[in-house]
């Protein structure tokens, strides 16, 4: 019996030691099987990575908070002591009121939190890496000193914000790399196919979508990102090979809303990693090249949302792969790159945790100062309600960023900076606008994205440098030093019922936003026949403009339940449907007046992708078919498209184009097809490949005498240049640069590119192409004088040149259409107003 007892004994002494063993976190090399650095980790083995870190330890949760177009997981590792992880939800709300954007008084405590973002670019690769081994130095047992940050700090990990690209990327190198490390850079496995891992599935730049949230993956992490507010916030990424590593203090210009103390603690954060970096000899800079201006990098909105939101930059990038070849003789490799960020991050957590209390305090009075008494010189921003659609697209981009907005209490007069004429003025506040307060949580991020023109610290930045969100969305608003008392607002819903008479003569639908462009494509893949009114016209007691949907009983006999399949399009889409009982208007011409009303033929549409075209423009389209309208595309690429027939298509849209792409026989095919009937839908640098050439009527020069003039002033330049010192190139060449500037566009709104809009437009000008005044065709936008520009940097000797330029034009040629579309109006997605726009030049322009 002794003897049993003792044998029961041990097998449960050998069964709890084995679970003790089955239990115990093991290395990154232990689990993966190999060395961080040695080759790149997947995104499913991180994952399987980081679910045995959270198996295996109390302290560690994951937080799955979306998926990516591809389907895989986006998901958060939050990290801290066990105390504070079992009293989480409490520290999460003490933080959220230290804000206001939930009521009630946070407790005493104050536990620092640090978000670290990895692998916001796919091809920038060494940081999901670098995840890997940070999170197991947080919970490795054998860390004391890790042990002691996370006592008093809550670090939230999000390993990689961008699966899709990482993984086409890793893909691209696990297919072409040697089994031997092979660091000349000249070697296929450093040369990434077009369009490159950087962006993600809808190769959208994600470090520029952050305030924007255009993409899925930006949608879902800011909506988790706002219920933690935190107040650390890195990005890391990389950047040329040649380069040392960058960490903060960031370069001019700050925006002057960033607070004396988010900059010290920012240089306080930069000195910590320069210790880490001089112990170790590694070569570093600061305060370069990396600027906190623009409002959607993975830096500036945390910035502006209250926390030390850092850029980090370690030399590398897509060409670096397992090991590149440097200038000095050295290799970088893998483990070099994730070990430095690895160092950043830890030595961020260690220096956030030795202050945490005047962290916490700190981002406390930043929220107490938004509310009580904000810095914005414009109190209120009030936006009248117009359309309904870009109103309620409007309202809740706000609510996605837990911006606050209310009505008046009172119509009254004010006075204020008028958006549309670019001037102060009075102007009535009615009980329908919109009022979006300065005193608020988010103060800070309102007057970042609504201020009317962007103070510039410093004239060369990194990106664009006007954005206010009126100008985006096309509404025609204010901002004014007064204090408006507001009440909350209510959105009226209009009925859109539609319970239509199906003996009606004909159905007509206004066109004035994106959403009825959607309705339209709705319509067509349904095999609806539509027409589009060119001229206004009044039946049943309504007006219609211009662009107004007309569907007639005739010529639709073959829809079968026809009146259903409307009313049911029209509920989906949210559109009022009028019923005509007559084709005899009240005025304007009849609805069988052949002249007045174009046919809508459901085009086939080809878009021109592959080498020499700019990923991002293509992305933009592509994104723009399939997410906001749902219409079929053909996407064709440049390496095989002298081998297909263009004929089977009705519009090629060709985006921004990277070099030089056209050939006299691209341009012959082009010309061609476009000849026969074909609508080409030209954007940015692309009009180059047929500007100035036979068949074509887009110029740079009005005439021969301004072309000698621009070729005199360019010589100047290059003779001026020949003279100045090394240390002044930078500033001469920006007198060149367009930083993202707004223009005003006149545009004639009687032609279908610009159906649906008033006789102005803004135009975000990213580009120095000038083209003068087409001599043949629709002048549809264009800026005639300095005037024009609203808000933004654009170089001196670029600001004479936009003078009389086009902006958008359309040219007959042959049966068919050339469209020109110099500035951008996808750019981003962002760009809500351009949108429409756009899909008139492929849907109406006939």
């Amino acid at each position: 019996m002794i003897q049993l007892t003792r044998f029961y004994t041990l097998l449960l002494l050998f069964i709890s030691c084995l679970s003790f063993a089955q239990t115990k976190i093991q290395s990154p090399k232990d689990f993966l099987g190999y060395e961080l650095g040695e080759r790149f980790t997947r995104h499913h083995e991180m994952r399987s990575y980081y679910e045995h870190v959270a198996a295996t330890n109390s302290n560690v949760k994951l937080v799955e908070y979306g998926t990516t177009n591809e389907y895989r997981p986006l998901f958060v590792a939050i990290i801290s002591s066990p105390e504070n992880m079992n009293n989480l939800e409490n520290i999460r709300l003490d933080n959220i009121k230290r804000t206001g954007l939930v009521k009630g008084s946070p407790t005493s405590n104050t536990t620092a939190i640090v978000w670290l973002s990895y692998n916001v670019h796919g091809n920038e690769s060494s940081s999901l890496d670098a995840s890997i081994k940070t999170i197991y130095e947080l919970v490795n047992p054998e860390n004391e000193t890790t042990k002691e940050w996370l006592k008093n700090t809550v670090v939230i990990m999000d390993p990689c914000i961008n699966p899709d690209g990482r993984e086409r990327y890793v893909n691209h190198f696990y297919e072409k790399g040697n089994a031997i490390m092979n660091t000349n850079g000249e070697s296929k496995e450093h040369r990434e196919p077009w369009p490159g891992g950087r962006a993600n599935h809808y190769l959208f730049d994600l470090n520029r979508d952050w305030a924007w949230q255009t993409q899925v993956e930006s949608q879902q992490r800011i909506k988790l990102y706002n219920q933690w507010m935190p107040h650390i916030h890195v990005d890391f990424h990389e950047q040329s090979y040649r380069n040392p590593y960058y960490f903060a203090p960031g370069a001019k210009p700050f925006h002057e809303i960033i607070t004396s103390w988010q900059r010290e603690f920012q240089t306080l954060i930069g000195k910590n990693n320069a210790k880490y970096f001089d112990k170790e000899g590694w070569l570093y800079f600061t305060k370069e090249s990396f600027d906190l201006l623009y409002p959607s990098y993975g830096d500036t909105y945390p910035t502006y949302n209250g926390a030390i939101g850092m850029t980090y930059e370690q030399g590398g990038g897509g060409y670096a792969g397992l090991g590149i070849a440097t200038e000095f003789g050295d290799t970088l490799t893998l483990k070099d790159r994730l070990i430095h960020h690895y160092t950043t991050g830890l030595s961020t957590i260690e220096i956030t945790s030795s202050h945490a209390k005047n962290v916490v305090n700190n981002f406390a009075s930043y929220f107490k100062k938004n509310v009580e008494n904000p810095a914005d010189n414009y109190k209120s921003y009030v936006i009248k309600v117009g359309n309904q659609d870009k109103t309620e697209k409007l309202l809740k981009w706000l609510d996605d960023q837990q911006i606050r907005y209310g009505s008046p209490n009172a119509s009254v007069m004010a006075k204020g900076f008028d958006y549309k004429n670019n001037k102060n003025g009075s102007f009535k506040i009615a009980l329908e606008d919109i009022v979006i307060s300065s005193y608020q949580p988010k103060s800070t991020l309102v007057q970042a994205l609504f201020e009317p023109k962007t103070k510039l610290e410093d004239s060369v930045t990194y990106d664009i440098t006007a954005w206010a969100i009126p100008y985006v969305y096309g509404l025609e608003a204010y901002a004014t030093s007064q204090k408006i008392a507001t009440k909350n607002y209510v959105v009226e819903n209009a009925d859109k019922t539609n319970l239509l008479d199906k003996s009606a003569y004909a159905y007509v639908a206004r066109y004035e936003s994106l959403n009825d462009l959607a309705f339209v494509t709705a319509l067509l893949k349904k095999g609806i026949n539509v027409r589009v009114a060119k001229k206004p016209f009044k039946g049943n007691g309504e007006s219609f403009n211009r662009g107004s949907i007309v569907i007639t009983r005739r010529n639709n006999e073959h829809v079968k339940g026809f009146k259903n399949v409307i009313s049911e399009i029209a509920k989906k889409h949210k559109r009022n449907i009028y019923e005509l009982n007559t084709g005899f208007v009240d005025s304007g011409a009849d609805l069988g007046a052949s002249s007045s009303y174009s046919f809508l033929k459901p085009p086939k549409v080809a878009l021109l992708g592959g080498d020499k075209i700019s990923s991002l423009s293509f992305g933009e389209i592509w994104h723009f078919f399939d997410k906001e309208i749902q219409y079929p595309l053909t996407t064709i690429y440049t390496d095989y498209f002298n081998r297909i027939s263009l004929e089977n298509y009705d519009v090629l849209i060709i985006p921004n184009i990277r070099g030089a792409w056209f050939t006299d026989d691209i341009r012959k095919k082009v010309s061609s097809w476009v000849s026969n009937g074909g609508n080409l839908v030209l954007i940015g640098n692309a009009i180059n490949g047929v500007a100035d050439k036979e068949g074509f009527s887009v110029s740079k020069y009005a005439n021969e005498q301004k072309k000698k003039e621009e070729e005199k002033r360019i010589e100047a330049l290059k003779k001026e240049n020949i003279l100045a010192k090394y240390g002044d190139l930078e500033r001469k060449d920006i007198s060149n640069y367009v930083a993202g500037a707004i223009y005003k566009v006149y545009l004639d709104d009687t032609h279908p590119l610009a159906f649906g809009y008033p006789d102005t437009y803004f135009t975000l000008k990213t580009g120095a192409s000038r083209f003068s005044y087409l001599p043949n065709g629709g002048n549809v936008g264009v800026i005639t004088n300095a005037k024009d520009l609203y808000s933004g940097f654009i170089g001196e000797n670029l600001k004479g040149q936009m003078v009389e330029s086009l902006v958008f034009g359309v040219e007959s040629k042959g049966r068919g259409k050339v469209t020109y579309l110099v500035d951008n109006p996808l750019f981003r997605d962002f760009w809500e107003n351009g949108k429409l726009l756009f899909g008139n030049a492929v849907f109406l322009v006939d």
